[in-house]
Protein backbone atom coordinates (compact mmCIF):
# COMPACT_ATOMS: atom_id res chain seq x y z
CA UNK A 1 0.00 0.00 0.00
CA UNK A 2 1.30 3.40 -0.83
CA UNK A 3 0.15 6.56 0.84
CA UNK A 4 1.13 10.01 -0.83
CA UNK A 5 1.61 13.02 1.81
CA UNK A 6 1.10 16.64 -0.57
CA UNK A 7 1.43 19.63 1.17
CA UNK A 8 -1.19 22.28 -0.26
CA UNK A 9 -0.35 24.32 -3.16
CA UNK A 10 0.63 28.32 -2.95
CA UNK A 11 -1.94 30.26 -1.28
CA UNK A 12 -2.55 33.88 -1.55
CA UNK A 13 -1.31 35.71 1.44
CA UNK A 14 -3.67 36.63 4.77
CA UNK A 15 -4.18 39.98 4.51
CA UNK A 16 -5.08 39.30 0.80
CA UNK A 17 -8.02 36.83 1.61
CA UNK A 18 -8.02 35.68 5.32
CA UNK A 19 -9.88 32.29 3.30
CA UNK A 20 -6.31 31.87 2.10
CA UNK A 21 -7.23 30.20 -1.28
CA UNK A 22 -4.54 28.76 -3.73
CA UNK A 23 -2.81 31.30 -5.81
CA UNK A 24 -2.34 31.35 -9.56
CA UNK A 25 0.62 30.03 -9.17
CA UNK A 26 -0.46 27.29 -6.31
CA UNK A 27 -3.25 26.35 -8.70
CA UNK A 28 -0.61 25.89 -12.25
CA UNK A 29 1.68 23.97 -9.41
CA UNK A 30 -0.85 21.49 -8.14
CA UNK A 31 -2.45 21.27 -12.20
CA UNK A 32 1.39 20.05 -13.28
CA UNK A 33 1.70 18.01 -10.34
CA UNK A 34 -1.50 16.47 -11.13
CA UNK A 35 -0.78 15.77 -14.31
CA UNK A 36 2.34 14.16 -13.90
CA UNK A 37 0.77 11.60 -11.54
CA UNK A 38 -1.57 10.85 -13.77
CA UNK A 39 0.93 10.12 -16.35
CA UNK A 40 2.68 8.10 -13.80
CA UNK A 41 -0.50 6.02 -13.87
CA UNK A 42 -1.19 7.04 -10.81
CA UNK A 43 -4.40 6.26 -8.86
CA UNK A 44 -5.88 6.45 -5.42
CA UNK A 45 -9.31 5.17 -3.73
CA UNK A 46 -9.31 8.15 -1.49
CA UNK A 47 -8.28 11.83 -1.15
CA UNK A 48 -8.40 13.40 2.32
CA UNK A 49 -7.52 17.20 3.21
CA UNK A 50 -7.99 19.36 6.09
CA UNK A 51 -10.71 21.44 5.90
CA UNK A 52 -8.70 24.48 4.72
CA UNK A 53 -9.49 26.13 1.77
CA UNK A 54 -5.89 25.64 0.03
CA UNK A 55 -5.80 22.33 1.15
CA UNK A 56 -9.44 21.24 -0.36
CA UNK A 57 -8.71 23.36 -3.94
CA UNK A 58 -5.34 20.91 -3.89
CA UNK A 59 -7.45 17.92 -3.22
CA UNK A 60 -9.66 18.64 -6.13
CA UNK A 61 -7.29 19.32 -8.42
CA UNK A 62 -5.38 16.04 -7.50
CA UNK A 63 -8.78 14.01 -7.33
CA UNK A 64 -9.47 15.05 -11.18
CA UNK A 65 -6.66 13.51 -11.82
CA UNK A 66 -5.99 10.22 -9.79
CA UNK A 67 -8.67 9.89 -7.74
CA UNK A 68 -11.85 9.65 -10.67
CA UNK A 69 -14.66 8.09 -8.69
CA UNK A 70 -13.01 8.35 -5.29
CA UNK A 71 -14.40 9.99 -2.48
CA UNK A 72 -12.56 13.65 -1.08
CA UNK A 73 -13.02 13.78 2.06
CA UNK A 74 -12.44 15.94 4.63
CA UNK A 75 -10.41 14.98 7.84
CA UNK A 76 -13.03 15.36 11.01
CA UNK A 77 -9.45 16.92 12.89
CA UNK A 78 -5.81 16.46 13.07
CA UNK A 79 -4.03 17.78 9.94
CA UNK A 80 -4.05 21.44 10.83
CA UNK A 81 -0.17 22.64 10.36
CA UNK A 82 0.48 22.16 14.55
CA UNK A 83 -2.14 18.83 15.38
CA UNK A 84 -0.28 15.89 16.47
CA UNK A 85 0.84 13.23 14.17
CA UNK A 86 -1.05 10.88 16.74
CA UNK A 87 -4.43 10.57 14.81
CA UNK A 88 -3.60 10.67 11.23
CA UNK A 89 -0.97 7.49 12.06
CA UNK A 90 -3.16 5.12 13.60
CA UNK A 91 -5.91 5.75 10.67
CA UNK A 92 -3.35 5.03 8.44
CA UNK A 93 -2.36 1.70 10.48
CA UNK A 94 -5.44 0.38 9.09
CA UNK A 95 -6.08 1.64 5.34
CA UNK A 96 -5.34 -1.02 2.86
CA UNK A 97 -6.13 1.16 -0.77
CA UNK A 98 -3.53 3.65 -1.71
CA UNK A 99 -4.77 6.90 -0.28
CA UNK A 100 -3.63 10.84 -0.96
CA UNK A 101 -3.81 12.82 1.88
CA UNK A 102 -3.30 16.83 1.65
CA UNK A 103 -2.05 19.10 4.42
CA UNK A 104 0.19 21.65 5.86
CA UNK A 105 3.85 22.26 7.28
CA UNK A 106 4.80 21.73 9.13
CA UNK A 107 2.44 18.55 10.40
CA UNK A 108 3.02 16.62 6.44
CA UNK A 109 6.99 16.99 7.31
CA UNK A 110 6.76 15.64 10.92
CA UNK A 111 4.15 12.85 9.32
CA UNK A 112 7.23 11.67 6.60
CA UNK A 113 9.68 11.78 9.81
CA UNK A 114 7.46 9.81 11.97
CA UNK A 115 6.01 6.96 9.46
CA UNK A 116 10.13 6.85 8.39
CA UNK A 117 12.35 7.21 11.03
CA UNK A 118 9.70 6.72 14.05
CA UNK A 119 10.61 10.22 15.55
CA UNK A 120 8.32 13.14 14.28
CA UNK A 121 11.54 15.20 15.33
CA UNK A 122 14.03 13.78 12.86
CA UNK A 123 13.69 15.55 9.43
CA UNK A 124 14.02 13.65 6.47
CA UNK A 125 12.45 15.47 3.44
CA UNK A 126 12.13 19.55 2.72
CA UNK A 127 8.32 20.44 1.70
CA UNK A 128 7.86 23.55 -0.58
CA UNK A 129 4.08 24.62 -1.46
CA UNK A 130 2.50 21.54 -3.69
CA UNK A 131 5.48 18.20 -2.70
CA UNK A 132 4.04 14.94 -3.16
CA UNK A 133 6.02 12.39 -0.43
CA UNK A 134 5.00 8.98 -1.71
CA UNK A 135 5.44 6.41 0.92
CA UNK A 136 5.26 2.54 0.76
CA UNK A 137 4.70 0.07 3.53
CA UNK A 138 5.84 -3.06 3.70
CA UNK A 139 9.53 -2.57 2.14
CA UNK A 140 11.48 -1.93 5.56
CA UNK A 141 10.39 -5.09 7.27
CA UNK A 142 7.35 -3.95 7.28
CA UNK A 143 7.49 -0.09 8.10
CA UNK A 144 7.68 2.61 5.60
CA UNK A 145 9.44 3.76 3.07
CA UNK A 146 10.14 6.78 0.96
CA UNK A 147 9.38 5.42 -2.81
CA UNK A 148 9.73 9.65 -4.41
CA UNK A 149 9.26 12.84 -3.88
CA UNK A 150 8.21 15.23 -6.31
CA UNK A 151 8.13 19.11 -6.24
CA UNK A 152 6.49 20.81 -8.49
CA UNK A 153 9.47 22.91 -9.60
CA UNK A 154 10.82 19.63 -11.25
CA UNK A 155 8.47 20.14 -13.32
CA UNK A 156 8.77 23.53 -15.24
CA UNK A 157 6.41 25.84 -15.45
Amino acid sequence: MRIYLVQHGAAVPKDEDPARPLSKSGREDVKRVASFLGRSRISVARVIHSGKRRALESALLLAEVIGRGSVVEEAAQGLDPDDPTDRLAQAIDGWTEDTLVVGHLPFMGRMVARLIAGNEDSPVVRYTPGTVVCLERGGNGGGWTIVWVMRPELLGG
